[in-house]
């Protein structure tokens, strides 16, 4: 009876642990799932903020739009970690505040303002490939 209780216990323990990890895991879907790999476009603007995080860092670009006005796409890429190891700081990607070039994905879901980045390019010349484009 001793050894029965205690496998009981043991599983129901494991089950809790279980149970509490993955309430605590937060959903990650992957970038073919989420963005339209046959949608890829440009945006030019600004570089206003970038969120250093994970599952992803988030890139804020302030573009202006037909109207004049100033609309932020909020954009995703590599997770931090990645960055770091091809040895990008948060400083790097912000730049020095002139306009840069992006090239990504649109949703699939057509959400607005969001998107992922495949490449930045800066006005020297330089970029930084963050992820493999589509075409």
């Amino acid at each position: 009876m001793g050894v029965l209780v205690s496998r009981l216990h043991c599983r129901l323990a494991l089950f809790v642990i279980m149970a509490v990890l993955a309430r605590g895991l937060p959903a990650h879907h992957s970038v073919a799932g989420q963005f339209d790999m046959s949608k890829e476009v440009e945006w030019t603007g600004v570089i206003s903020k970038v969120d250093w995080i994970n599952p992803h860092t988030y890139i804020y670009l302030d573009v202006t739009d037909a109207n004049g006005s100033t609309v932020t796409w909020q954009l995703a890429t590599a997770p931090t970690a990645m960055l770091r190891k091809a040895g990008l700081t948060k400083a790097m990607i912000i730049g020095d505040g002139a306009k840069v070039m992006i090239t990504g994905l649109l949703t699939r879901d057509g959400t607005k303002h969001l998107g992922w980045v495949n490449k930045i390019t800066y006005p020297d010349g330089h970029f930084y490939q963050l992820a493999r484009s589509p075409r």
